[in-house]
């Protein structure tokens, strides 16, 4: 028999054919990753599966039983029909077969299996399409009375593989498999009662019951928090072996504190000073700063863009939209003034600039002429070069990948790196994928906010509360005020979108029913919008115009703004009062609280109104119902993190800590993964290249590959 270890090529361990299709699938390459697709859930050959609640449209596997099977010819074509009907008892679902009468011989009524389909309906009745089916052994046999309380694993499949052929490879591979190395250490295991490696990569795909099952699942999430935690760790201490160069603050910072028309408050002095300690380390600085939608995060990162330009420093701040970056450039100007201004010559550079004025704009950023550089993706470009990048800060970290976060970070020598987000992050997920970050926190407000009320619009309910919305921003801008009005689609009859929806959930319309096209249409024909200027923003726009709309909201020459979330962050109108949001079930808890968060900001209280169509009690619902609950992100952020779950949270951006988490999950073993950083702190310690413990040293190598190890190494 054949001895696989985890690193064995798996067309070596199942041939050719099979690993070109495992591959195809699933993206395997090694027996490794054939053995890390772990079992979804397990079935019991006692146990149906409750056909009423599938989902329409999913493909799904569940165990059932057939009622009966009939085959008949067909009307218009040549050929035969098998119809089976399977049950669990209270339920029904049709499968189908054309020209396949050979399989009545075993789809006999009474006979129990698994079978997977595509979940339809037709003429009232569900149905499998596509169906596929591995029925048990006769129930009156010797075998199948033995393996009566034996799991069954069900697999994550495809329509190509289905559960059971993954079931019967994974067999075969297990027969023909070595020692596997332990990442866990004797004593650690001991301690907590965990298996073996061996046993445990064994026993969750072979489990004898229930309990076995239980074991080797909570063995495997340790392994998975181990590996995530140390590798994490080993890149913080990475960036401490790197040397920087300390940026201390001098008089350009002083000359900024004086003129300063507001006192700090606490957290920002707080945070401020751990930041100016940072710039004099003997390491880059790695911190992200985190804080509430208008806590001051500009000014903390202003104050140190000042630090190093002292000895000649550039900064570059990248922003994820052109609005944003314009915003950001603005901003930081008028907070310098018109004497520290033209000396630091903040400049702004975009992929969307015409040619002329983006060339004088990297000639000055290539001089070092401009030390305070604020900009797009266009900062990330070969052509840009800077004379001497000392800080790196990107906003909105969640809006980027973590090759563009490195690219812009290559551009200097082992510059400082300040990473900003108005997303709250949960403990456990700030644990899980900035761990290689220390993290600060501003969650005291400026004074002088008015504060912002929120409210449900539930127009599917009450469809009356929908004119009342528009009656309600009349008013305000008859105050005085400005407002926003955010739509999910640019156009909703052909659901043009600027950015992806929030996931899916129940409860949620399957499309947008409004887009800024169809509001801006309403509005130029509404009576109480007679004199009232209504613009429209949204991404697809040329640059010049977008950034003109809101140079003009900004300084009151529009009085309604309809856009889509390029307005999401940073967009700074104190005199705008009113937020409504439409369709607000198809954005994320954190989407809604950053669009509210652009109003209220002056002296006028913000009112923000949630219009949604979703039910009651939906999932969808539940999502905008948080929102009107609570002004606190942090509560939000771990709302957001039970209605979500973490595979979302974490986003695509941090894809190397996702890809590695299979069985870990950040909302429940919260616990788990702080005890695995304590352990993996406790191990590098003593043995920081991790020479004792090879077995660690391997499983991350293999489970953080080559890309999360990059992607690690850009957080």
């Amino acid at each position: 028999m054949p001895s696989f270890t985890l690193d064995s090529r798996l067309d070596g361990a199942v041939g050719g054919k099979t690993a070109a299709a495992l591959k195809r699938a699933f993206d395997m390459r090694t027996v490794g990753d054939l053995l890390a697709h772990y079992p979804r859930r397990y079935a019991h050959r006692g146990e149906l599966t409750p056909i009423r609640s599938l989902p329409v449209g999913e493909s799904v596997t569940i165990v059932a039983e057939v009622v009966r099977a009939a085959e008949r010819r067909m009307k218009n074509r040549k050929g035969s029909l098998l119809e089976v009907v399977i049950s669990d008892g209270h339920g029904q679902l049709s499968l189908t077969f054309f020209n396949q009468a050979w399989r009545l011989k075993d789809l006999q009524p009474g006979r129990r299996g698994i079978f997977s389909g595509k979940v339809g309906e037709y003429r009232g009745t569900q149905q499998f399409a596509h169906p596929d089916y591995e029925l048990f052994d006769d129930e009156s046999s010797v075998d199948a009375r033995a393996y009566a309380h034996t799991p069954i694993p069900i697999y994550p499949a495809t329509a190509s593989i289905a559960s059971w052929q993954l079931g019967r490879i994974i067999d075969l591979v297990l027969d023909g498999l070595g020692d596997v190395p332990d990442p866990l250490p004797d004593d650690l295991r001991a301690r907590h009662g965990l298996l073996a490696a061996r046993e445990a990569v064994e026993r969750i795909h072979r489990p004898q019951d229930d309990e076995q099952a239980d074991a080797a699942r909570r063995t495997l999430r340790m392994h998975e928090a181990l590996v995530l935690q140390t590798a994490l760790l080993q890149q913080r201490q990475l960036v401490r072996m790197m040397s920087a160069t300390a940026r201390p603050a001098g008089a350009l910072l002083e000359r900024f504190d004086a003129a300063l028309p507001f006192e700090r408050t606490p957290d920002q002095v707080t945070v401020g000073e751990r930041i100016a300690a940072d710039l004099v380390g003997a390491w880059p600085m790695n911190r992200l700063v985190q804080g509430e939608v208008g806590s001051g995060k500009t000014l903390v990162a202003l104050r140190a863009m000042l630090q190093v330009a002292e000895s000649g420093g550039q900064s570059a701040l990248i922003a994820p939209t052109e609005v944003l970056a314009g915003q950001h450039l603005r901003t930081i100007a008028r907070m310098l003034g018109p004497q520290l201004a033209p000396e630091l010559m903040p400049t702004l550079l975009t992929g969307q600039q015409p040619a002329a004025e983006r060339r004088r704009a990297a000639l000055r950023v290539a001089s070092g002429q401009a030390r305070i550089v604020v900009g797009t993706h266009a900062l990330l470009s070969e052509s840009t070069t800077f004379a001497d990048l000392g800080l790196v800060v990107v906003d909105e970290q969640h809006r980027f990948g973590v090759e563009q976060r490195e690219t812009l970070r290559a551009k200097g020598s082992s510059p400082h790196a300040l990473v900003l987000t108005a997303t709250p992050i949960p403990r456990t997920v700030a644990m899980t994928v900035f761990g290689d970050l220390d993290v600060s926190t501003i969650r005291t407000m400026p004074a002088g906010r008015a504060g912002i009320e929120t409210f449900v619009a539930p127009v599917g309910e009450r469809p009356a509360w929908f004119a009342r919305v528009w009656e309600r921003v009349a008013e305000e801008v008859a105050k005085g005020h400005q407002a926003f009005v955010v739509c999910p689609a640019i156009d909703a009859s052909t659901a043009l979108v600027d950015d992806a929806p929030a996931p899916a959930v129940e409860g949620e319309a399957q499309k947008p029913h409004w887009g800024v096209v169809q509001v801006a249409d309403v509005l130029s024909r509404h009576p109480s919008f007679t004199g009232i200027r209504v613009a429209t923003l949204h991404g697809k726009m040329p640059s010049d115009e977008k950034d003109e709309i809101m140079q003009s909201f900004a300084a009151g020459g529009i009085d309604v703004l309809v856009a889509t979330t390029v307005v999401e962050v940073g967009v700074d109108v104190p005199n705008a009062s009113t937020m409504v949001i439409l369709d607000a079930d198809r954005f994320g808890v954190s989407q809604l609280h950053q669009l509210r968060g652009r109003v209220g900001r002056g002296g006028a209280p913000g009112l923000c109104l949630l219009v949604t169509e979703s039910a009651a009690s939906t999932p969808a619902r539940a999502r905008v119902e948080a929102v009107a609950r609570t002004l606190d992100g942090f509560e939000l952020a771990e709302v957001d993190l039970g209605l979500r779950g973490e595979g979302d949270v974490l986003g695509d951006a941090q894809s190397g800590a996702r890809s590695s988490l299979r069985l870990l999950r950040v909302v429940t073993d919260a616990d788990l993964i702080a005890l695995a950083r304590e352990e993996a702190e406790r191990i590098l310690e003593s043995d920081a290249l991790l020479d004792a413990h090879p077995g660690l040293a391997a499983a991350i190598e293999r489970r953080v590959g080559i890309q999360e190890r990059a992607a690690l190494a850009k957080n």
